[in-house]
């Protein structure tokens, strides 16, 4: 057989959480068990009923079915632009800082192509989405983590970023509300982002996808922020209000110099199977996505366009109905595990308990959740599959109905006992 040499950049792309979790679970259910999938973080509702309509519709229109350049897209856009003007009140071209994906992940896997040369840096979270780490190695730059904890609210530091790191960074990535941790930023918090990369002439990316799964304000918790944090505590206004909770990293620079912004309608429009999503941001960060998305597609097919406009412009009662339906699970998880001694926070936003393991199991997560699954059926995410300072953590996903959920946590009450 003949020996084919690969890329060095294929090397750190073996493996990740998602795979190694798939593997576990197949395992399991070739043993016999029942699985009850926590570990994956797509939504099992719906979605709405105009929504399909508007794509089944297309289905019959001979003149969707052909290839979509972008000035196709114009409505799409347009549609995303109105929204992002109605829901932060910052005013966007849709022909120059908008450009349709297929999904977000499509957009921050694809963007460090665009910026950085091989060697360069990127700053990015720790623990944090898989994909933004991908899409860093796909370019052959390095990544720099930056450390989120518990004491900070799970906020980077950005004083702790070594000087000879930074004058070699290109990108910062973040992303809140915060996947894996479910951590929310307030927008002093984003401030203080932008004039950190205006600083050091770093773009700002910030991964948007938990926009509407937001469940209640809250004050902020300032006692859990280090003295190196520079956050300041909210304003009334910001307390009263949940948007301001999670805000647009725009919202803090509203004139784009160094942001883009990625948004998916995975989970407001319960969409993930249908891999659309988009960028808001600066026009040259815009432009350059647009380059490298020319050489790898084109677009999806218009229908599912037509159905992302009908969500974004239609009835928002289902976004609405979601967020209630994970808030439940929320309170219905986190309750059980609470009667069998397991403490975890309530988080404010996302569909996701980031869980601090056990002290028995706390510098193990990857085995934690490959035994529990091989024991009991339920499969999880280990913390350190997303990052060094994920380890001694596990994140569920609430993809289920409390009475599963509930189930669940009884099997995991077997598995500690």
């Amino acid at each position: 057989m003949t020996n084919i040499q690969f890329a060095k950049r294929l090397q750190p792309l073996q493996s990740n959480v998602f795979a190694d979790m798939d593997r576990a679970k197949a395992t399991a259910l070739a043993a016999g068990r029942q699985l009850i999938d926590l570990s994956l973080g797509s939504s099992d509702l719906p979605a709405e009923a105009h929504v399909i309509e508007a794509i089944a519709q297309s289905l019959h229109d001979r003149s969707t079915h052909g290839y979509l350049l972008f000035n196709g897209t114009q409505a799409f856009r347009q549609a995303a632009a109105n929204w992002y003007e109605h829901k932060f009140g910052i005013k966007v071209d849709p022909q120059t800082e908008v450009l349709p994906l297929i999904g977000s992940q499509e957009g921050t896997a694809h963007l460090p192509l665009a910026l950085l040369n091989p060697g360069d840096f990127a700053l990015l979270q720790d623990p944090g989405y898989p994909s933004h780490a991908g899409g860093v190695y796909l370019a052959s730059g390095q990544i720099y983590p930056m450390p989120l904890l518990a004491e900070n609210g799970f906020l980077p530091v950005f004083a702790d970023i070594p000087a000879p790191v930074l004058a070699q960074s290109r990108m910062m990535v973040l992303s809140y509300p915060h996947n894996p941790t479910a951590a929310i930023a307030p927008l002093s918090f984003f401030q203080e982002a932008v004039a950190f990369c205006e600083q050091h002439n770093l773009v700002l990316v910030h991964d948007f996808p938990y926009v509407d799964l937001v469940f209640e304000a809250g004050k902020w918790e300032n006692s859990l922020l280090s003295p190196k944090s520079k956050i300041v505590r909210l304003s009334e206004a910001e307390v009263q209000n949940p948007k301001s909770l999670v805000p647009s990293i725009l919202q803090a620079d509203p004139d784009k110099n160094v942001s883009i912004e990625f948004f998916t309608l995975s989970k407001s429009y319960n969409m993930g199977g249908f891999r659309i999503g988009y960028a808001i941001g600066n026009p040259q960060l815009i432009n350059a996505l647009r380059q490298v998305k020319a050489a790898v597609d084109f677009n999806q097919y218009r229908g599912i366009l037509n159905g992302a406009i009908a969500a974004l412009t239609g009835p928002q009662a289902g976004v609405q109905s979601a967020v209630a339906t994970f808030r439940q699970r929320r309170d219905a998880f986190i309750t059980a595990l609470h009667h069998i001694g397991w403490h975890v926070s309530t988080p404010k936003a996302t569909m996701y308990i980031w869980a601090k393991l056990p002290s028995l199991w706390s510098q193990n997560s990857i085995e934690f959740c490959t035994q529990l699954v091989k024991q009991t059926g339920v499969a999880a995410s280990p913390g350190a599959g997303f990052g060094k300072s994920g380890e001694g953590y596990v994140r569920f996903a609430l993809v289920h109905e409390p009475p599963l959920l509930e189930i669940a946590v009884k099997r995991i009450a077997e598995f500690l006992n």
